[in-house]
């Protein structure tokens, strides 16, 4: 998810935390092996056989394993236009039905959604800011089937709400208090329209609708229960009020990209969390200024005195609310929720065919902001691999290899939470380093890893304290700063890893984020009359190795986001035109059925141009371009250069769009029925410019979506599912 261009709500949405200098991995482990004498007291292992360093010769990508015949060969539709028109557009020959939107009721007795700001009972209704999906089947009797391709669910993430001034100003018929103390019954409704939702949704009457009454109909909100798994189970840095051991969780919050596993269950990332926590401006000197928790809190975005995004722990006394206070109130943790916020920012999963099971938090996937998580293809014999990216400026890029091995009949498991004990709970993470030649490597995040084990800026004690301050592990290791690592995928042609890199305004031409090879421009973008510098349009990166486990990979830049009219000498570098020009790609998908690659954006830059996307791509492979250089002019007149490696460019052939949302919306969340003949895509916060001033005025809304396309009541504009089908019935995008 990007933030919108609001001030005041940019501190709460996009952390940017990493101050950290990372130089180059090698002086890191000389320092600090010398500066703790850690082989001398008995490590014993060399670096480079413990981090596993591969010769990359001849290095070649582990395949997926894709039905013969089914991946496309051409994109065979008309490229839409650029728009800003307040509806969902599309190619010619395709339609589009709106299936399911913020406050749908999922239950028997739940009233049909008002949408004017009076409705309750959001527990049983469909969540705000639609995210992150994923489809799983069932057939015609109402079983899991993983062919179902007209009947099934979506489990999807509901990751925030249209807010200003603290409120979310499009759930209160007045708009909601924007001083705090918070009232406690708008509170009660902000804390369950975050979350995740199961919906069953199946065609009637030729158009996909959803289901309000169905057994497999779940809500999971801020205050669902949830179990702790992994490395840090029962940590003393998890133990709170709720949980005095340390090993049950209240919910998931921010929820954004997701992933579905190889043993058929949901597994969502938990992202910009740290900004719905508060501690007041003496908390420090409670704990102690040198306290480990104190470094750790500012690392992840919670300074002392920063205030909350809603101020929800000021509604009251009770539990709900309190816990949203962090700070070293009580006598020790078990008496407060100092270790609140430590409960938060994990991949976190559920079964949608079993609504009895809580959520399992898997900590062994570090804790960060997760954007979402993505799997290589299982191999029998061999691990499960896992990417994941850190959605914040200046953060990194992560891969979790399980310590269990891939047995496939575990696909076919009816218990399948405990498959993803087996496979999730135990395993070891590593963080990306990228080198100016082309290649980089993984580098272990754990305590068999001396530089970590030694690490002299934040003492770290276990594996589980890696698991909860993986950040701080990964500036340890000197990994790569990153422009904001969102979505990874994999592509099913040849198993090569992309990432979504949306932009990063703190990206300049020298210093602690200087232009890098794998982050290599820095310009000035004009929308209007205001400037924005950086890079403002983003990138997507690509790896390749030779094993899913490899520590080795080789990389390039697949794709440089532009304005087509941007300079095709230092911007515009994939040579984008109005039929395929972005900015800012977020999500990233590859269709299991017809190995399409959809990417998807969330903007701030162009949008004075066009309201956001989805395009569609056939992307090649590492390598298929050349090196590149870019040429800088520093402060003092000196030349900076920057060596880069980049894709071959874009043609209307290998990239085009695809759709345009409405006003102020952002696209995101994707799936499809096995059979690839429709794809569900959500529809992110429409109108999400409109001021809090102006809620009871429709006339001043941004958008009036869905409402504007028939769907549902009132006027204000609501997050929602749209389902694409082909008018002739064929595959989505050949």
């Amino acid at each position: 998810m990007t933030p919108d261009t609001r001030p005041d709500r940019d501190a709460f949405n996009l952390e940017d935390s990493n101050r950290t200098q990372n130089p180059h991995f090698d002086s890191v482990l000389a320092a600090r092996l010398s500066r703790r004498g850690l082989l001398r007291a008995g490590a014993g292992v060399a670096a480079t056989g413990l981090l596993g360093a591969t010769n990359l010769t001849g290095c070649a990508t582990q395949g997926a394993a894709p039905a013969a015949g089914a991946l496309a060969t051409r994109l065979g539709f008309e490229a839409v236009p650029k728009s800003l028109a307040d509806t969902v557009i599309v190619p010619p020959g395709y339609r589009v039905d709106v299936v399911y939107a913020l406050g749908d009721p999922l239950a028997p007795g739940v009233p049909a959604f008002r949408n004017d700001g009076t409705d309750t009972d959001f527990d049983r209704r469909a969540g705000d800011h639609h995210d992150g999906m994923e489809w799983f089947g069932l057939d015609a009797a109402g079983k899991p089937a993983t062919g179902g391709a007209t009947r099934g669910l979506i489990a999807m993430n509901h990751e925030a709400t249209t807010d200003e001034k603290l409120s979310s100003f499009f759930l209160h018929a007045d708009g909601g208090g924007s001083t705090l103390p918070r009232r406690a019954a708008e509170v009660d409704k902000e804390l369950l329209v975050h979350g995740l939702s199961v919906v069953e949704v199946g065609v009637e009457g030729g158009r996909w609708t959803y289901r309000q009454i169905s057994p497999w109909n779940r809500r999971v909100t801020t205050l669902s229960d949830a179990v702790i798994h992994g490395p840090a189970r029962g940590s003393e840095h998890l133990v709170t009020r709720f949980s005095p051991d340390g090993t049950r969780a209240r919910g998931t919050l921010n929820n954004c990209g997701s992933g579905k596993t190889p043993w058929g269950t949901y597994a969502s990332g938990e992202e910009n969390w740290f900004g719905y926590f508060s501690r007041d401006a003496r908390d420090n000197e409670r704990r102690g200024r040198n306290d480990k928790s104190v470094v750790a809190l500012n690392r992840y975005g919670r300074p002392a005195g920063a205030p909350s995004r809603h101020g929800w722990e000021s509604a009251g006394t009770d539990d709900r609310y309190a816990r949203w206070n962090n700070g070293a109130t009580g006598a020790d943790a078990r008496n407060d929720y100092r270790n609140e916020m430590n409960t938060f920012g994990y991949i976190v999963e559920i079964d949608p065919y079993d609504p009895t099971k809580p959520v399992h938090k898997r900590t062994a996937l570090g804790r960060l902001g997760h954007e979402n998580v993505t799997f290589a293809r299982p191999v029998p014999g061999q691990p499960i691999v896992a990417y994941m990216g850190d959605d914040a400026r200046n953060e990194y890029i992560y891969k979790f290899v399980s310590q269990a091995r891939w047995d496939a009949r575990d696909a076919q498991a009816t218990d399948r939470l405990a498959v993803g004990d087996k496979y999730l709970d135990q395993g070891t993470l590593f963080v990306a380093k990228f080198r100016e030649d082309g290649t980089g490597e993984w580098i272990e995040l754990s305590m068999r890893n001396p530089i970590v084990a030694a690490n002299p800026d934040f003492e770290f004690r276990s594996d589980a304290e890696v698991a909860i301050f993986t950040r701080l592990a990964a500036d340890a290791v000197g990994a790569t700063k990153m422009d904001r690592p969102e979505w990874a995928g994999v592509n099913p042609r040849n198993g090569e890893v992309y990432i979504t890199l949306t932009n990063n305004s703190n990206r300049t031409v020298d210093g602690d984020t200087g232009a890098d090879a794998a982050n290599p421009r820095v310009y000035q973008d004009m929308k209007g009359s205001r400037a924005s510098n950086g890079n403002v349009n983003g990138h997507i990166v690509r790896l390749a190795q030779r094993q899913p486990t490899d520590a080795a990979f080789r990389w390039d830049i697949y794709l440089m986001a532009a304005e087509a009219g941007a300079d095709a000498g230092r911007v515009n570098l994939s040579g984008l035109t109005d039929a395929n020009d972005l900015s800012s790609p977020d999500g990233l998908v590859f269709s299991p059925s017809t190995g399409i690659c959809w990417i998807e954006t969330d903007d701030g830059a162009y949008t004075d141009v066009t309201n956001c996307m989805l395009l569609a791509a056939l992307p090649g492979q590492v390598g298929d371009g050349g090196r590149r250089t870019l040429s800088y002019r520093r402060g003092d007149g000196s030349e900076k250069r920057v060596d880069t490696h980049l894709g071959r460019p874009q043609t209307e052939a290998t990239l085009k769009r695809f759709l345009v949302g409405p006003r102020g919306a952002e696209i995101t969340g994707w799936c499809e029925s096995p059979d690839g003949r429709t794809m569900f895509v959500n529809i992110q916060h429409p109108g999400e410019n409109t001021k809090m001033a102006d809620v009871r005025d429709p006339a001043k809304y941004e958008s009036q979506w869905p409402a504007n396309a028939g769907y549902g009541a009132g006027q204000r504009p609501r997050s929602a599912t749209i389902a694409i089908t082909r008018i002739d019935g064929g595959r989505i995008g050949t």
